[in-house]
Protein backbone atom coordinates (compact mmCIF):
# COMPACT_ATOMS: atom_id res chain seq x y z
CA UNK A 1 0.00 0.00 0.00
CA UNK A 2 1.63 3.43 -1.33
CA UNK A 3 1.72 6.43 1.57
CA UNK A 4 -1.12 8.05 -0.10
CA UNK A 5 -3.41 5.12 -0.07
CA UNK A 6 -3.55 5.48 3.93
CA UNK A 7 -7.31 6.75 4.97
CA UNK A 8 -7.38 10.68 6.26
CA UNK A 9 -8.62 10.44 10.06
CA UNK A 10 -9.11 13.55 12.80
CA UNK A 11 -7.75 12.79 16.01
CA UNK A 12 -11.41 11.63 17.73
CA UNK A 13 -12.07 9.23 15.45
CA UNK A 14 -8.82 7.29 15.53
CA UNK A 15 -9.03 7.60 18.96
CA UNK A 16 -12.56 6.33 19.27
CA UNK A 17 -12.07 3.33 17.09
CA UNK A 18 -8.82 2.22 18.60
CA UNK A 19 -10.47 2.46 21.74
CA UNK A 20 -13.40 0.64 21.03
CA UNK A 21 -11.06 -2.50 19.84
CA UNK A 22 -8.31 -2.54 21.79
CA UNK A 23 -10.86 -2.36 24.96
CA UNK A 24 -13.33 -4.48 23.36
CA UNK A 25 -12.15 -7.92 24.74
CA UNK A 26 -10.27 -9.46 27.10
CA UNK A 27 -8.36 -11.78 25.28
CA UNK A 28 -5.66 -9.30 24.44
CA UNK A 29 -4.70 -11.18 21.33
CA UNK A 30 -7.64 -10.55 19.90
CA UNK A 31 -7.99 -6.97 20.94
CA UNK A 32 -4.79 -6.39 19.29
CA UNK A 33 -5.96 -7.80 15.84
CA UNK A 34 -8.87 -6.00 15.89
CA UNK A 35 -6.96 -3.10 16.51
CA UNK A 36 -4.45 -4.12 13.42
CA UNK A 37 -7.06 -4.22 11.07
CA UNK A 38 -7.96 -0.89 11.32
CA UNK A 39 -4.66 0.62 11.65
CA UNK A 40 -2.96 -0.18 9.02
CA UNK A 41 -5.66 1.44 6.86
CA UNK A 42 -4.83 4.74 8.15
CA UNK A 43 -0.83 4.30 9.01
CA UNK A 44 1.99 1.63 7.82
CA UNK A 45 1.18 -1.16 10.40
CA UNK A 46 2.59 -4.39 9.79
CA UNK A 47 2.51 -5.87 13.71
CA UNK A 48 1.52 -5.00 17.07
CA UNK A 49 3.56 -5.50 20.39
CA UNK A 50 2.46 -5.16 23.64
CA UNK A 51 4.11 -5.80 26.45
CA UNK A 52 4.36 -4.86 29.99
CA UNK A 53 7.20 -3.96 32.28
CA UNK A 54 8.56 -6.06 35.46
CA UNK A 55 10.03 -3.75 37.68
CA UNK A 56 11.49 -6.87 40.15
CA UNK A 57 13.20 -8.51 37.27
CA UNK A 58 14.06 -5.80 34.83
CA UNK A 59 12.72 -7.07 31.82
CA UNK A 60 9.83 -6.24 29.14
CA UNK A 61 7.85 -8.94 28.99
CA UNK A 62 5.45 -9.56 25.70
CA UNK A 63 2.04 -10.16 26.58
CA UNK A 64 0.74 -10.63 23.17
CA UNK A 65 1.06 -9.48 19.25
CA UNK A 66 -0.49 -9.44 16.04
CA UNK A 67 0.73 -9.74 12.51
CA UNK A 68 -0.79 -11.22 9.09
CA UNK A 69 -3.70 -13.08 9.46
CA UNK A 70 -2.59 -14.27 13.44
CA UNK A 71 -3.10 -13.29 16.65
CA UNK A 72 -1.03 -15.03 19.64
CA UNK A 73 -0.68 -14.58 23.17
CA UNK A 74 3.33 -14.90 24.08
CA UNK A 75 5.78 -15.13 27.33
CA UNK A 76 8.80 -13.41 25.79
CA UNK A 77 10.92 -11.64 27.87
CA UNK A 78 13.53 -8.75 27.20
CA UNK A 79 16.37 -8.06 29.68
CA UNK A 80 16.78 -4.20 30.09
CA UNK A 81 20.28 -2.73 31.13
CA UNK A 82 20.04 -0.81 34.84
CA UNK A 83 20.53 2.49 32.62
CA UNK A 84 17.22 1.79 30.32
CA UNK A 85 15.78 0.38 33.35
CA UNK A 86 16.44 3.58 34.88
CA UNK A 87 14.98 5.71 32.04
CA UNK A 88 11.48 3.75 31.53
CA UNK A 89 11.15 4.47 35.65
CA UNK A 90 11.58 8.40 35.04
CA UNK A 91 8.46 8.91 33.44
CA UNK A 92 8.54 12.48 33.58
CA UNK A 93 12.05 12.79 31.69
CA UNK A 94 11.34 11.26 28.69
CA UNK A 95 8.67 11.38 25.63
CA UNK A 96 5.35 9.35 25.94
CA UNK A 97 5.99 8.45 21.94
CA UNK A 98 8.98 7.99 20.39
CA UNK A 99 9.72 6.46 17.03
CA UNK A 100 13.02 4.71 15.52
CA UNK A 101 13.89 4.57 11.74
CA UNK A 102 15.11 1.06 11.91
CA UNK A 103 13.65 -1.31 14.74
CA UNK A 104 17.34 -3.26 14.96
CA UNK A 105 19.00 -0.33 16.53
CA UNK A 106 16.08 0.76 18.74
CA UNK A 107 17.63 0.31 22.75
CA UNK A 108 14.92 -1.37 24.07
CA UNK A 109 13.53 -3.60 21.51
CA UNK A 110 16.53 -4.02 19.32
CA UNK A 111 17.35 -7.30 21.08
CA UNK A 112 13.49 -7.99 19.97
CA UNK A 113 14.38 -7.57 16.52
CA UNK A 114 16.92 -9.46 16.21
CA UNK A 115 15.77 -12.45 18.39
CA UNK A 116 12.60 -12.67 15.81
CA UNK A 117 15.07 -12.02 12.94
CA UNK A 118 12.40 -8.86 12.34
CA UNK A 119 13.15 -7.55 8.33
CA UNK A 120 14.54 -4.14 8.26
CA UNK A 121 11.26 -2.33 9.75
CA UNK A 122 10.56 0.78 11.33
CA UNK A 123 8.51 0.71 14.71
CA UNK A 124 6.97 3.68 16.93
CA UNK A 125 6.73 2.97 20.74
CA UNK A 126 3.88 4.01 23.08
CA UNK A 127 5.24 4.18 26.49
CA UNK A 128 1.94 3.19 28.84
CA UNK A 129 1.91 4.78 32.32
CA UNK A 130 -0.69 4.98 34.58
CA UNK A 131 -0.95 6.91 38.28
CA UNK A 132 2.72 8.19 37.00
CA UNK A 133 4.52 4.56 36.85
CA UNK A 134 5.34 3.04 33.38
CA UNK A 135 3.20 -0.41 33.35
CA UNK A 136 4.61 -1.46 29.65
CA UNK A 137 4.74 -0.04 26.14
CA UNK A 138 2.53 -0.45 22.66
CA UNK A 139 4.73 -0.87 19.21
CA UNK A 140 3.76 -0.36 15.48
CA UNK A 141 6.13 -2.29 13.48
CA UNK A 142 6.27 -1.58 9.71
CA UNK A 143 8.24 -3.44 7.16
CA UNK A 144 10.69 -0.79 5.54
CA UNK A 145 13.42 1.88 7.32
CA UNK A 146 11.72 5.02 7.97
CA UNK A 147 8.14 4.23 6.87
CA UNK A 148 6.36 6.88 10.01
CA UNK A 149 5.42 10.67 9.69
CA UNK A 150 5.07 12.79 12.20
CA UNK A 151 1.28 12.57 11.40
CA UNK A 152 2.06 8.82 12.44
CA UNK A 153 3.64 9.60 15.51
CA UNK A 154 1.17 11.61 16.63
CA UNK A 155 -1.86 9.90 15.95
CA UNK A 156 -0.06 7.03 18.01
CA UNK A 157 0.64 8.91 21.07
CA UNK A 158 -3.37 9.37 20.83
CA UNK A 159 -3.95 6.02 21.94
CA UNK A 160 -1.69 6.26 25.05
CA UNK A 161 -4.82 6.03 28.01
CA UNK A 162 -6.61 3.43 25.86
CA UNK A 163 -3.32 1.00 25.66
CA UNK A 164 -2.36 1.25 29.24
CA UNK A 165 -6.16 0.40 30.14
CA UNK A 166 -6.15 -2.71 28.06
CA UNK A 167 -2.92 -3.73 29.16
CA UNK A 168 -4.00 -3.29 33.16
CA UNK A 169 -7.08 -5.36 32.14
CA UNK A 170 -5.58 -7.92 30.67
CA UNK A 171 -3.00 -8.94 33.14
CA UNK A 172 -5.62 -8.29 36.27
CA UNK A 173 -7.78 -11.09 33.65
CA UNK A 174 -4.53 -13.56 33.72
CA UNK A 175 -3.85 -13.18 36.97
CA UNK A 176 -7.64 -13.99 38.10
CA UNK A 177 -7.22 -16.96 35.48
CA UNK A 178 -4.17 -17.90 37.18
CA UNK A 179 -5.84 -17.64 40.82
CA UNK A 180 -9.11 -19.27 39.39
CA UNK A 181 -6.96 -22.17 38.52
CA UNK A 182 -4.76 -22.55 41.27
CA UNK A 183 -8.21 -22.92 43.44
CA UNK A 184 -9.33 -25.50 41.29
CA UNK A 185 -5.91 -27.66 42.18
CA UNK A 186 -6.13 -26.57 45.85
CA UNK A 187 -9.88 -27.74 45.89
CA UNK A 188 -8.84 -31.29 44.70
CA UNK A 189 -6.03 -31.41 46.65
CA UNK A 190 -8.11 -30.55 49.83
CA UNK A 191 -10.61 -33.15 48.37
CA UNK A 192 -8.45 -35.59 47.91
CA UNK A 193 -6.45 -35.17 51.47
CA UNK A 194 -9.84 -35.17 53.11
CA UNK A 195 -10.51 -39.03 51.43
CA UNK A 196 -7.18 -40.49 52.40
CA UNK A 197 -7.92 -38.85 55.64
CA UNK A 198 -10.90 -40.16 56.34
CA UNK A 199 -9.23 -43.81 55.10
CA UNK A 200 -7.03 -43.19 57.85
CA UNK A 201 -9.68 -41.56 60.68
CA UNK A 202 -12.39 -43.95 60.32
CA UNK A 203 -10.58 -46.40 62.42
CA UNK A 204 -12.61 -49.53 63.96
CA UNK A 205 -14.44 -49.79 60.82
CA UNK A 206 -14.24 -53.24 60.28
CA UNK A 207 -14.37 -53.92 64.25
CA UNK A 208 -16.76 -51.48 66.84
CA UNK A 209 -17.56 -49.58 63.70
CA UNK A 210 -18.65 -52.25 61.62
CA UNK A 211 -22.11 -52.12 61.70
CA UNK A 212 -22.09 -48.38 61.48
CA UNK A 213 -19.83 -48.46 58.20
CA UNK A 214 -22.48 -51.05 56.75
CA UNK A 215 -24.96 -48.24 57.65
CA UNK A 216 -22.87 -45.44 56.20
CA UNK A 217 -22.21 -47.55 52.71
CA UNK A 218 -25.93 -48.47 52.64
CA UNK A 219 -26.99 -44.78 52.71
CA UNK A 220 -24.58 -42.77 51.12
CA UNK A 221 -24.90 -43.45 47.21
CA UNK A 222 -29.15 -41.84 48.56
CA UNK A 223 -30.02 -38.35 48.39
CA UNK A 224 -31.78 -39.43 52.04
CA UNK A 225 -31.26 -37.12 55.07
CA UNK A 226 -29.04 -38.67 57.71
CA UNK A 227 -29.16 -38.36 61.48
CA UNK A 228 -26.26 -39.29 63.43
CA UNK A 229 -26.99 -40.35 67.25
CA UNK A 230 -24.08 -40.48 69.97
CA UNK A 231 -22.75 -38.92 72.47
CA UNK A 232 -20.29 -36.13 72.61
CA UNK A 233 -16.98 -37.12 71.19
CA UNK A 234 -17.76 -40.23 69.28
CA UNK A 235 -16.98 -38.90 65.89
CA UNK A 236 -20.28 -38.17 64.71
CA UNK A 237 -18.23 -35.37 62.24
CA UNK A 238 -16.00 -38.54 60.63
CA UNK A 239 -19.21 -40.32 60.00
CA UNK A 240 -20.32 -37.56 57.99
CA UNK A 241 -17.31 -36.85 56.01
CA UNK A 242 -17.46 -40.88 55.15
CA UNK A 243 -21.16 -40.56 53.89
CA UNK A 244 -20.17 -37.38 51.74
CA UNK A 245 -17.06 -38.70 50.09
CA UNK A 246 -18.69 -42.00 49.36
CA UNK A 247 -21.64 -40.58 48.03
CA UNK A 248 -22.17 -39.15 44.61
CA UNK A 249 -21.77 -35.45 45.59
CA UNK A 250 -18.24 -36.12 46.81
CA UNK A 251 -16.85 -33.59 44.31
CA UNK A 252 -19.14 -30.70 45.58
CA UNK A 253 -18.65 -29.16 49.08
CA UNK A 254 -19.13 -30.08 52.68
CA UNK A 255 -20.48 -27.53 54.67
CA UNK A 256 -20.46 -27.50 58.19
CA UNK A 257 -22.51 -25.84 61.11
CA UNK A 258 -22.33 -26.22 64.63
CA UNK A 259 -25.61 -25.16 65.55
CA UNK A 260 -25.12 -24.76 69.43
CA UNK A 261 -21.97 -22.41 68.31
CA UNK A 262 -24.17 -19.40 66.79
CA UNK A 263 -26.38 -16.54 69.14
CA UNK A 264 -30.07 -17.36 68.16
CA UNK A 265 -30.19 -13.64 66.55
CA UNK A 266 -27.57 -14.58 64.15
CA UNK A 267 -28.44 -18.57 63.19
CA UNK A 268 -30.91 -17.04 60.31
CA UNK A 269 -28.51 -15.29 58.42
CA UNK A 270 -25.42 -17.89 58.80
CA UNK A 271 -27.72 -20.37 57.55
CA UNK A 272 -29.88 -18.67 55.10
CA UNK A 273 -27.83 -15.65 53.72
CA UNK A 274 -28.89 -11.82 54.14
CA UNK A 275 -29.10 -9.25 51.88
CA UNK A 276 -27.68 -5.94 51.97
CA UNK A 277 -29.64 -3.52 54.82
CA UNK A 278 -31.32 -6.42 56.10
CA UNK A 279 -30.67 -5.73 59.74
CA UNK A 280 -27.74 -3.17 61.49
CA UNK A 281 -24.49 -4.51 60.05
CA UNK A 282 -25.91 -6.05 57.00
CA UNK A 283 -23.23 -3.90 54.63
CA UNK A 284 -22.88 -6.63 51.96
CA UNK A 285 -25.41 -9.28 51.03
CA UNK A 286 -24.30 -12.85 52.51
CA UNK A 287 -24.84 -16.20 51.24
CA UNK A 288 -26.01 -18.64 53.60
CA UNK A 289 -24.36 -22.09 54.79
CA UNK A 290 -26.78 -24.06 52.72
CA UNK A 291 -26.31 -22.17 49.41
CA UNK A 292 -22.68 -22.50 50.00
CA UNK A 293 -23.51 -26.10 50.12
CA UNK A 294 -25.52 -26.33 46.85
CA UNK A 295 -24.34 -29.38 45.13
CA UNK A 296 -22.87 -30.82 48.13
CA UNK A 297 -23.77 -32.14 51.59
CA UNK A 298 -24.76 -29.74 54.56
CA UNK A 299 -23.70 -31.07 57.65
CA UNK A 300 -25.66 -29.50 60.48
CA UNK A 301 -24.15 -30.67 63.94
CA UNK A 302 -26.23 -30.50 67.52
CA UNK A 303 -29.15 -29.93 65.41
CA UNK A 304 -31.24 -29.58 68.93
CA UNK A 305 -30.19 -26.80 69.21
CA UNK A 306 -31.78 -25.28 66.56
CA UNK A 307 -34.06 -22.32 67.94
CA UNK A 308 -38.03 -22.90 66.82
CA UNK A 309 -37.82 -20.17 64.38
CA UNK A 310 -34.67 -21.77 62.77
CA UNK A 311 -36.42 -25.16 62.39
CA UNK A 312 -39.57 -23.51 60.95
CA UNK A 313 -37.43 -22.46 57.94
CA UNK A 314 -35.05 -25.46 58.05
CA UNK A 315 -38.47 -27.81 57.47
CA UNK A 316 -38.89 -25.55 54.24
CA UNK A 317 -35.77 -26.22 52.78
CA UNK A 318 -36.22 -29.96 52.98
CA UNK A 319 -39.65 -30.31 52.19
CA UNK A 320 -39.26 -27.47 48.95
CA UNK A 321 -35.41 -27.60 48.11
CA UNK A 322 -35.62 -23.53 48.25
CA UNK A 323 -34.79 -20.99 50.79
CA UNK A 324 -34.82 -16.81 50.73
CA UNK A 325 -32.19 -14.53 52.48
CA UNK A 326 -33.03 -12.55 55.35
CA UNK A 327 -34.64 -9.46 54.35
CA UNK A 328 -35.02 -10.75 50.55
CA UNK A 329 -37.92 -11.30 48.73
CA UNK A 330 -36.31 -13.68 46.16
CA UNK A 331 -37.13 -17.57 45.84
CA UNK A 332 -33.73 -19.47 45.80
CA UNK A 333 -33.87 -22.98 44.63
CA UNK A 334 -30.83 -25.14 46.21
CA UNK A 335 -29.70 -29.06 45.75
CA UNK A 336 -28.00 -29.61 48.93
CA UNK A 337 -27.85 -33.58 50.90
CA UNK A 338 -28.30 -32.78 55.17
CA UNK A 339 -26.60 -34.71 57.33
CA UNK A 340 -27.73 -33.91 60.97
CA UNK A 341 -26.20 -35.13 64.49
CA UNK A 342 -27.13 -34.76 67.61
CA UNK A 343 -25.83 -36.21 71.21
CA UNK A 344 -29.67 -35.33 72.84
CA UNK A 345 -32.75 -37.39 72.37
CA UNK A 346 -35.08 -35.56 70.12
CA UNK A 347 -37.94 -37.41 71.69
CA UNK A 348 -37.73 -36.19 74.54
CA UNK A 349 -37.08 -32.54 72.50
CA UNK A 350 -40.46 -33.30 70.93
CA UNK A 351 -42.16 -33.88 74.03
CA UNK A 352 -41.19 -30.80 75.93
CA UNK A 353 -42.01 -28.47 72.60
CA UNK A 354 -38.55 -27.51 71.97
CA UNK A 355 -38.33 -29.40 68.90
CA UNK A 356 -40.70 -29.74 65.73
CA UNK A 357 -42.23 -33.23 65.59
CA UNK A 358 -42.44 -32.64 61.78
CA UNK A 359 -38.98 -31.57 61.72
CA UNK A 360 -37.69 -34.51 63.89
CA UNK A 361 -39.45 -37.10 61.25
CA UNK A 362 -37.86 -35.70 58.40
CA UNK A 363 -34.16 -34.80 59.59
CA UNK A 364 -34.42 -38.77 61.18
CA UNK A 365 -35.07 -40.55 57.68
CA UNK A 366 -32.09 -42.61 58.17
CA UNK A 367 -31.02 -42.86 61.69
CA UNK A 368 -26.91 -43.79 62.21
CA UNK A 369 -26.26 -44.52 66.20
CA UNK A 370 -22.63 -44.30 67.02
CA UNK A 371 -21.65 -45.95 69.72
CA UNK A 372 -19.36 -44.85 73.04
CA UNK A 373 -15.90 -45.80 73.00
CA UNK A 374 -16.74 -48.01 76.18
CA UNK A 375 -18.85 -50.11 74.13
CA UNK A 376 -16.48 -50.52 71.21
CA UNK A 377 -12.95 -50.89 73.41
CA UNK A 378 -11.96 -53.63 71.14
CA UNK A 379 -11.04 -50.30 68.95
CA UNK A 380 -8.57 -48.36 71.63
CA UNK A 381 -5.36 -49.84 70.76
CA UNK A 382 -5.63 -49.41 66.80
CA UNK A 383 -7.26 -45.62 68.03
CA UNK A 384 -4.04 -44.89 70.26
CA UNK A 385 -1.70 -46.22 67.63
CA UNK A 386 -3.15 -43.79 64.77
CA UNK A 387 -3.24 -41.21 67.69
CA UNK A 388 0.39 -41.68 68.41
CA UNK A 389 1.42 -41.25 65.03
CA UNK A 390 -0.89 -38.21 63.92
CA UNK A 391 0.76 -36.68 66.74
CA UNK A 392 4.29 -37.88 65.94
CA UNK A 393 3.59 -36.09 63.26
CA UNK A 394 2.08 -32.64 64.19
CA UNK A 395 4.95 -32.51 66.71
CA UNK A 396 7.70 -33.74 64.49
CA UNK A 397 9.15 -35.63 66.81
CA UNK A 398 12.60 -37.45 66.24
CA UNK A 399 10.78 -41.10 66.84
CA UNK A 400 7.40 -42.43 66.90
CA UNK A 401 6.67 -43.36 71.17
CA UNK A 402 6.12 -46.84 72.19
CA UNK A 403 3.80 -47.57 74.89
CA UNK A 404 5.00 -48.52 78.29
CA UNK A 405 4.42 -51.90 79.88
CA UNK A 406 0.81 -51.83 81.46
CA UNK A 407 -0.04 -48.84 78.94
CA UNK A 408 -2.97 -50.53 77.54
CA UNK A 409 -4.76 -51.98 80.60
CA UNK A 410 -4.84 -49.03 81.69
CA UNK A 411 -6.70 -47.74 78.43
CA UNK A 412 -8.77 -50.93 78.82
CA UNK A 413 -9.84 -50.23 82.35
CA UNK A 414 -11.06 -46.59 81.95
CA UNK A 415 -14.84 -46.04 80.71
CA UNK A 416 -13.69 -42.61 78.66
CA UNK A 417 -16.94 -40.54 79.26
CA UNK A 418 -15.47 -38.19 76.48
CA UNK A 419 -15.17 -40.91 74.04
CA UNK A 420 -12.73 -40.76 71.20
CA UNK A 421 -11.74 -37.22 71.94
CA UNK A 422 -10.61 -37.58 75.21
CA UNK A 423 -8.62 -40.64 74.42
CA UNK A 424 -7.03 -38.06 71.45
CA UNK A 425 -6.13 -35.77 74.42
CA UNK A 426 -5.15 -38.63 76.22
CA UNK A 427 -2.39 -39.77 73.86
CA UNK A 428 -1.55 -36.04 73.56
CA UNK A 429 -0.57 -35.30 77.02
CA UNK A 430 0.91 -38.75 77.18
CA UNK A 431 3.33 -37.72 74.65
CA UNK A 432 4.04 -33.97 76.20
CA UNK A 433 4.68 -35.97 79.67
CA UNK A 434 6.86 -38.74 78.36
CA UNK A 435 10.20 -37.16 77.50
CA UNK A 436 10.98 -39.58 75.14
CA UNK A 437 10.16 -42.66 77.65
CA UNK A 438 7.52 -45.07 76.66
CA UNK A 439 3.73 -44.18 77.23
CA UNK A 440 2.02 -44.14 80.42
CA UNK A 441 -1.53 -43.62 81.21
CA UNK A 442 -2.58 -44.64 85.04
CA UNK A 443 -1.63 -40.80 86.28
CA UNK A 444 -3.77 -39.20 83.44
CA UNK A 445 -6.34 -40.74 83.45
CA UNK A 446 -6.23 -40.99 87.53
CA UNK A 447 -6.33 -44.81 87.60
CA UNK A 448 -4.81 -45.66 91.53
CA UNK A 449 -6.41 -48.25 93.55
CA UNK A 450 -9.64 -46.70 94.08
CA UNK A 451 -10.19 -46.95 90.47
CA UNK A 452 -11.10 -49.96 90.27
CA UNK A 453 -13.33 -50.74 93.33
CA UNK A 454 -15.23 -54.03 93.41
CA UNK A 455 -18.76 -52.79 92.50
CA UNK A 456 -21.57 -54.20 90.01
CA UNK A 457 -20.50 -50.96 87.72
CA UNK A 458 -16.75 -51.80 87.80
CA UNK A 459 -16.47 -55.74 87.66
CA UNK A 460 -15.02 -56.77 84.13
CA UNK A 461 -16.92 -59.31 81.80
CA UNK A 462 -15.30 -62.27 81.04
CA UNK A 463 -14.71 -61.64 77.64
CA UNK A 464 -13.35 -58.25 78.45
CA UNK A 465 -10.94 -59.79 81.22
CA UNK A 466 -9.94 -62.66 78.41
CA UNK A 467 -9.58 -59.83 75.49
CA UNK A 468 -7.29 -57.55 77.55
CA UNK A 469 -5.34 -60.91 78.54
CA UNK A 470 -4.75 -61.79 74.94
CA UNK A 471 -3.58 -58.13 73.87
CA UNK A 472 -1.19 -58.11 76.86
CA UNK A 473 0.22 -61.41 75.32
CA UNK A 474 0.43 -59.58 71.53
CA UNK A 475 2.08 -56.71 73.55
CA UNK A 476 5.07 -58.86 74.54
CA UNK A 477 5.15 -60.73 72.06
CA UNK A 478 4.99 -57.64 69.46
CA UNK A 479 1.88 -59.02 67.38
CA UNK A 480 3.95 -62.62 67.00
CA UNK A 481 0.96 -65.07 67.23
CA UNK A 482 2.45 -68.58 66.40
CA UNK A 483 6.34 -69.83 67.06
CA UNK A 484 8.87 -69.30 69.73
CA UNK A 485 8.01 -66.76 72.05
CA UNK A 486 4.74 -66.01 70.29
CA UNK A 487 1.49 -64.82 72.11
CA UNK A 488 -0.13 -68.88 71.29
CA UNK A 489 3.21 -70.25 73.31
CA UNK A 490 2.75 -67.83 76.22
CA UNK A 491 -1.10 -68.51 76.48
CA UNK A 492 -0.44 -71.93 76.54
CA UNK A 493 -3.01 -72.78 73.35
CA UNK A 494 -3.02 -73.99 70.13
CA UNK A 495 -2.51 -70.96 67.70
CA UNK A 496 -5.33 -71.59 65.28
CA UNK A 497 -7.42 -71.57 68.56
CA UNK A 498 -6.03 -68.10 69.62
CA UNK A 499 -6.95 -66.78 66.18
CA UNK A 500 -10.50 -67.78 66.52
CA UNK A 501 -10.86 -66.10 69.80
CA UNK A 502 -9.37 -63.25 68.74
CA UNK A 503 -11.78 -63.32 65.55
CA UNK A 504 -15.19 -63.54 68.36
CA UNK A 505 -13.25 -60.95 70.46
CA UNK A 506 -13.01 -58.89 67.84
CA UNK A 507 -9.17 -58.22 68.00
CA UNK A 508 -7.29 -57.44 64.77
CA UNK A 509 -4.69 -59.32 63.62
CA UNK A 510 -2.72 -59.89 60.45
CA UNK A 511 -3.51 -57.52 57.08
CA UNK A 512 -6.58 -56.41 59.15
CA UNK A 513 -4.45 -55.42 62.21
Amino acid sequence: MEETDYAFVDNAQFFREVTLRICGSLEIGKALRNCLDYVRTVMPADELVLSVYDARHGSLRVVATASGSTEEPETEEVLLSPALKKELEQVDRHPRVRAARNAREDPFLGNLARRRNWPPSSIIVDRLVIEGSYVGALSVRATGIGRYSERDIRLWALVNEPAAVALANSERYRELSIRKDLLADDRNYLQNELRNKLGMEVVGADFGLRHVMENVRTVAPLQSPVLLIGETGTGKEVIANAIHSLSPRSHGPIIKVNCGAIPETLIDSELFGHEKGAFTGAVSQKRGRFERAHGGTIFLDEIGELPLQAQVRFLRVLQEKEIERVGGAATIRIDVRVISATNRKLEELVARGQFREDLYFRVGVFPIVVPPLRQRKSDILALVQHFILKKSREMVLPAIPSLAKGAIDDLLAYDWPGNVRELENAVERAIILSHGSPLSFGSILNLGENALRSSPESIATLMDMESRHIRRALEISSGKIEGKGGAAEMLGINPATLRNRMRKLKIPFGRRK
